[in-house]
């Protein structure tokens, strides 16, 4: 995957959370082709927790790359939810790139 993303936005302004997103930084790319990897390789769609549980990652790892994802409009909301570990509906994400080669949602 060779998208670019700019991690500065990674971050509220807060000296922690700056703190947080430069530690980040340098392995953000590889987080963010694990989750595109994992969401290609289940074309009916993942939520985070499913995705975490997949790629054997903790949710505070893989949940931002998400959001990154979606800026870069890799990943889209198919529309359905499932509920997540604590019991709230969560959106289902699927790989664009699926769409594109015609993959049934």
């Amino acid at each position: 995957m060779r998208e670019s993303y700019d991690t500065a936005r990674n971050h509220r302004g807060v000296e922690t959370s700056i703190a947080a997103a430069e530690m980040m930084a340098p392995l953000s790319s590889r987080l963010r082709w694990i989750v595109h990897k994992t969401l290609c390789a289940n074309p009916t769609g993942l939520t985070v927790d499913e995705t975490c549980t997949i790629a054997g990652y903790p949710r505070y790892s893989l949940q931002p790359r998400f959001t990154e994802l979606r800026n870069l409009k890799m990943i889209r909301d198919t529309g359905q939810r499932r509920r997540n570990r604590s019991g709230a509906h969560a959106i289902v994400w699927r790989a664009t790139i699926l769409d594109q080669a015609g993959e049934a949602a």
